[in-house]
């Protein structure tokens, strides 16, 4: 009992110097960064002044958010329009559909696709000039950029300029019509990874509500572009919804007519012959008509069940397009995004007190004893 007493209380005796080791130890930081206050303020003074350089030199821009609630139907088999024609046409096609390829939960990969942001680039804005338009590839170009983008991109500029030097343009392969594949030019490429970064859409997969925002330095500009990619958006997925109801309506087209007109052809062969034989009462001219009545009674049932198939294959079109609610449409921003002056300055302002604070207790020390060890 004595032993286990004797090392409670040395245990309790180390606590109590560790504790008080350590007061001293921040008594001691403390001091010493009292003793540095002025210059922390010199650091906090020119903290002030980087974080102002910095907010006047970012660019301001403008965010404009669009909300879309799409309704893209999954299984329709038996509703709709299509299914209410085949009911009261009496047809076996009853139009349903599996599950979709391309649906809401893929509006960000559309949107992000090299394709859908090419078509982006050429698309046309308005300018102060109200008799004038340019593309939106020309108005990234008009974009202004923070002074140091220029400084770090002036190796890359010399690089590209020996580049194109030494390469002939001949040499330079374009986008051939007729083929898949994809090539673009650095100027291409970096535009479109720009639309990346600025272009977001959000999909809540749960009520597959959906979130269209753009960011552009022109807040007018950015509310067109939202509104524009979120039509090509509905497009694209309309495009790809009825394309197979399309291709399916225009073979029953093409089918109805060719049985259109064979039924008026047999039509024609049994009334023809009903008139020059109507006198004849011969068991041969019987059974001829038997057999022209037949063949226009076969034609005209296999016409009048492509002409059910048609009308449900109408329906089906237009039962195939989703329907795309606004909730929240594009509007001109009047304030712009992202951080304040005031968050710059209180940001730099930190990063200088505590580098400054972090020199004096730790890093001088440091670079002293670097040195000493170095001489010796």
């Amino acid at each position: 009992m004595m032993s286990e007493q004797n090392i409670e209380n040395q245990r309790s005796v180390e606590t109590t110097k560790q504790n008080d080791e350590m007061e001293i130890d921040l008594m001691e930081i403390f001091r010493k960064i009292v003793g540095i206050r002025k210059l922390l303020y010199k650091a906090a003074g020119i903290g002030v002044i980087i974080g102002i350089v910095v907010a006047l030199s970012i660019p301001k821009q403008y965010t404009v958010s669009v909300t879309l609630s799409p309704e893209m139907g999954g299984n329709k088999s038996g509703s709709g329009l299509a299914g209410l024609a085949a009911s009261f046409l009496g047809s076996g096609t009853s139009g349903s559909d599996g599950a979709d390829a391309l649906n809401a939960s893929l509006s960000s990969d559309i949107v992000s696709s090299t394709p859908f942001l090419l078509e982006l680039l050429v698309m046309n804005i308005p300018t102060s000039d109200v008799d004038t338009q340019i593309d939106l590839d020309s108005y990234l170009d008009e974009q202004s950029t923070p002074w140091w983008n220029y400084v770090v991109g002036i190796p890359g500029m010399l690089i590209e300029s020996v580049k194109t030097i030494f390469t002939d343009e001949s040499d330079q392969s374009s986008e051939k019509k007729g083929e898949r594949t994809i090539e673009l030019t650095n100027e291409q490429s970096s535009k479109i990874n720009l639309l990346r970064q600025n272009i977001k859409v959000k999909v809540d997969n749960k009520t597959a509500i959906t979130n269209v925002s753009v960011t552009l330095q022109n807040p007018k500009i950015a509310a067109i572009v939202a509104d524009s990619v979120v039509s090509k958006l509905q497009e694209c997925i309309i495009s790809y919804r009825t394309f197979k109801a399309k291709e399916d309506c225009a073979y029953l087209e093409k089918l109805f007519k060719e049985r259109q007109q064979e039924y008026y052809t047999a039509q024609k062969k049994y009334a023809d012959y009903v008139d020059s034989h109507d006198n004849l009462i011969l068991q041969s001219v019987r059974a001829e008509q038997e057999r022209l009545q037949n063949d226009m009674s076969l034609a005209y049932q296999v016409y009048s069940q492509v002409a059910n198939q048609l009308q449900v294959s109408r329906a089906k079109v237009q039962e195939e397009k989703p329907v795309f609610a606004v909730v929240e449409p594009a509007v001109v921003p009047k304030q712009p995004s992202g951080v304040g002056v005031r968050i710059y300055v209180l940001l730099f302002v930190f990063l200088s007190v505590v580098s400054t604070t972090g020199w004096v207790l730790i890093g001088k020390g440091l670079w002293m004893n670097l040195k000493h060890i170095g001489k010796e």
